[in-house]
């Protein structure tokens, strides 16, 4: 399985996966689901995917030369497209033509077509933009209100994520943040599994040197693995345990309510219960 999350803030795009793919419990593997495409100077891309490896590998190989026509000027592709809408219409051109390729045989074999991808970057002076990509090829675009993307096993990891980003979240606090959602989430599912491949842009730059690969040995990783587990438990501990005499409690248990009172049945000694 996977999990990749992706987030566009004011200040640039943070893009963090994981890189393990299972085929049952005897067939794990390793394989980078994060690709950079990159024109310094002019644009930069990231894609990230999930879902049937086959699929997502043919995507990344076509969308490299898939062009959609332009009318009579030169076809666009990701390379001379003028904004990050086109690129990712190229992108879903090319999802589309694998599903014609390959999706009739995958039906026939009983296998669903299943990718999912999340598209983001800069061209030129365009703002930043950041893409979800379904595997019908169509897509949706992060806003204000909505700023990250998760694709692949997303509920474990999506917690931290609502409670802390926001457009204005520092570009390393929003990376701390999504390693913590990925530690949670490797935390709960052996389907996800370290090396992880971080990368955060900063706005306007058109290129990165903040790329990183962490394995279980890396010293930052370790850390968030360890201090996070040891602060939600102190978090917790802290909390108080439920006061059922709520008298003098500061937050009692047992408080009026305009709900009804529980449901029961109270039977006589001589009443036979079935």
């Amino acid at each position: 399985m996977t999990y990749c999350v992706g987030i566009r803030l004011n200040a640039g795009l943070v893009f963090l996966s994981d890189s393990r793919t299972n085929a049952g419990v005897d067939a794990i593997s390793t394989f980078r689901k994060m690709i950079v495409y990159e024109k310094p100077g002019d644009r930069f891309m990231v894609l990230m995917s999930a879902g049937n490896l086959s699929i997502s590998q043919s995507v990344r190989e076509i969308l490299q030369v898939e062009k959609l026509p332009n009318g009579d000027d030169e076809p666009i592709t990701i390379w001379n497209a003028k904004s990050m809408f086109d690129a990712t219409r190229v992108l879903g051109a090319a999802v589309r033509r694998v599903y014609e390729q390959d999706g009739p045989s995958l039906k026939a074999a009983g296998i669903d077509f299943n990718c999912s991808m999340i598209f983001g970057g800069q061209i030129g002076d365009e703002a930043m933009r950041l893409f979800l990509v379904y595997s019908a090829g169509n897509f949706i675009e992060a806003t204000r209100e909505t700023c990250f993307f998760q694709i692949g096993e997303s509920k474990y990891g999506k917690p931290i994520l609502d409670r802390v980003l926001t457009p204005h979240t520092p570009l390393d606090e929003a990376a701390k943040c999504a390693l913590v959602s990925m530690d949670s989430t490797l935390k709960s599912n052996l389907s996800v599994g370290l090396p992880l491949d971080l990368l955060v842009y900063e706005a306007g730059r058109l290129k990165s040197d903040h790329i990183a690969v962490l394995d279980e040995h890396n010293p930052y990783f370790q850390m968030i693995h360890t201090t996070w587990g040891q602060r939600l438990r102190e978090v917790f501990e802290s909390i108080d345990d439920p006061q059922w005499d709520g008298a003098e409690a500061d937050h009692p248990l047992l408080a009026p309510s305009e709900r009804f009172e529980p449901m029961r049945k109270i039977t006589s000694p001589d009443e036979k219960i079935i």
